[in-house]
């Protein structure tokens, strides 16, 4: 709703000051308030052609035609400083108001033929040899700009353009983590399309061009959170389905803690103390309570795949995922933890020629070390003489399960887990003290009620109740890398207004995440979306 106020007031200043502006170049004023009668007028006091103002009304490319017709009516009226353009772009009803009551504006024409007509001039007189008129020419020409404002305005321009094919279209995304390992590796970079799952409109709109969240070396935020628009998404291309490797918003990553490693949400490090243990940084932080609120478009990003959709049901028997009973299809080079013990003496290159990441693995300080291995590798390792390879085991329950309730989800671990239904919007469920745990964020946050729980009984917004409807759809995510992936059975479903889009494929992938230990050709140009 606050969107549509926005853009309404908007229009109305627009309308009012092409009002204003309108009898300058012999237009009548009431024209300036009818509904796409103005910008055809417009169109016509610039020179274009009156189709052009259809191109108002396509998304997107809007942006970029009222952008240029904006310049163009402000240099109509003898406008040619880059503050001119500047302001025509960025507060057009304010610098159109000012043109109509300055008395100094006035119509010089439509400005695209009076500079075609001094370009056929200048080649006119070039052509002729009058060298004298042809200097004149060029010495008092309007439409010529300097060398500095030709780069300022071309690299304005290529910011501009970057930050808006970044914001709607596709954006560029590199794997930090194992967690995708074997499908998706560390130093895969990604081109990742915002359209296939519905373009999401910007929310927050101060921010810094072309940064996500943070300012490297500053230490700080990229965005301002205030002003900020409503969710609103375009329709999208696709639906996402089970399986899709999907990029969102880590949705419980509103309130952090951020450190040279990682960002550590607030209820992680409330949950599990010992988190500072492994995080010194967290230490000092922890105690001055040092850490960013973030909104949604700006929390960090994760990959991972989505193995429910909403309405779904899922469960885990023995690492094998189930979903609605039936045995869900599993990644090709899907990994799990694997404790091995190698010979003395074993060359570690074996371990590289199976393609196992030794960066990824963990030492217990004796000759056991953990290794996250796909199928072929840890069948290839039974078959090398004096390995010994058994699967890596994990306690039951505990707060980092979730729904990170230990008092009613006892057995639950990475590998055996739930079952557990994916809310769907307007789908209504049955909500008691003991499974409110499964929603209380969806309901609290995620869709923005006020919970409370008073002497057993269930408060939304005020109201008792037993059951909530739910107002969005929901997905299950995790990682391919099974045991080394911070995902669904850790903080729970991704809400589709977190949804960012659809890995399309990779353009350059560094091994190890650096470019300095080399580029793996292979996986260039590789889909994003192969199992």
């Amino acid at each position: 709703m606050a969107f549509i106020v926005f853009f309404l007031i908007t229009y109305i200043a627009l309308s009012i000051s092409l009002y204003l502006l309108f009898p300058k170049a012999g237009v009548d004023a009431w024209k300036g308030l009818v509904p796409g009668l103005n910008f055809i007028e417009w169109c016509n006091i610039i020179g274009r052609p009156k189709w052009y103002a259809i191109l108002l009304f396509v998304p997107i490319v809007n942006i970029f035609i009222y952008s240029g017709m904006a310049v163009d009516m402000v240099r109509s009226f003898g406008g040619f400083k880059f503050l001119d353009s500047a302001m025509a772009v960025l507060l057009t009803p304010v610098k159109f108001a000012m043109m109509a009551k300055d008395e100094d504006a006035t119509y010089l024409g439509k400005t695209l033929d009076l500079e075609s007509a001094y370009h056929n001039k200048l080649m006119e007189a070039k052509e002729s040899g009058n060298q004298r008129i042809y200097n004149k020419l060029v010495q008092d020409n309007p439409y010529q700009k300097t060398v500095a404002r030709e780069w300022s305005e071309s690299i304005i321009f290529a910011v501009f353009a970057a930050a808006f094919i970044r914001m709607f279209l596709i954006e560029a995304y590199v794997i930090p983590t194992p967690s995708m390992e074997g499908s998706l590796l560390v130093g895969d970079f990604l081109f990742v399309s915002k359209a296939h799952y519905g373009i999401r409109m910007p929310q927050t709109v101060a921010m810094i061009p072309l940064l996500h969240n943070r300012i490297p070396f500053f230490n700080t935020e990229s965005y301002l959170k205030s002003p900020s628009l409503p969710y609103k998404r375009l329709k999208a291309i696709e639906s996402i389905d089970n399986n899709d490797p999907i990029v969102f918003n880590w949705p419980v990553g509103d309130s952090v803690y951020i450190t040279s490693r990682r960002s550590w949400t607030v209820e992680q490090v409330r949950q599990n103390p010992g988190i500072v243990n492994y995080d010194r940084e967290l230490v000092s932080m922890v105690r001055n309570e040092d850490y960013v609120v973030r909104p949604t478009d700006k929390k960090d990003h994760y990959i991972k795949r989505c193995l429910a959709v909403a309405g779904d049901s899922l469960q885990i028997i023995d690492r094998q995922v189930y979903i609605n009973g039936k045995v869900a299809e599993n990644p090709e080079h899907m990994q799990f933890k694997y404790m091995v013990t190698l010979p003395s003496g074993f060359n570690s290159k074996k371990l590289e020629d199976l393609g196992i990441d030794i960066d990824d693995a963990v030492s217990n300080g004796r000759s056991v070390i953990g290794y996250h291995l796909d199928n072929k590798q840890a069948e290839a390792l039974r078959n090398i003489n004096g390995v010994q390879i058994e699967n890596a085991t994990f306690s039951q329950g505990g707060v980092d399960i979730f729904p990170n309730d230990p008092k009613n989800y006892t057995d639950w671990t990475v590998d055996n887990f739930g079952p557990i239904w994916i809310p769907k919007a307007g789908e209504t469920v049955t909500i008691t003290p003991k499974n409110l745990s499964m929603y209380r964020r969806v309901i609290d946050v995620y869709e923005d009620n006020d919970l409370e729980v008073k002497n057993g009984r269930i408060y939304i917004n005020g109201t008792q109740t037993n059951s909530y409807t739910f107002k969005q759809d929901y997905y299950w995510a995790m990682g391919d890398n099974r045991h080394n992936s911070e995902d669904s059975r850790m903080w729970g479903y991704v809400p589709h207004d977190h949804i960012v889009g659809k890995p399309l494929f990779i353009w350059m992938s560094a091994k190890n995440g650096s470019l300095a230990n080399g580029i793996r050709f292979n996986r260039i140009f590789k889909s994003a979306s192969s199992m």
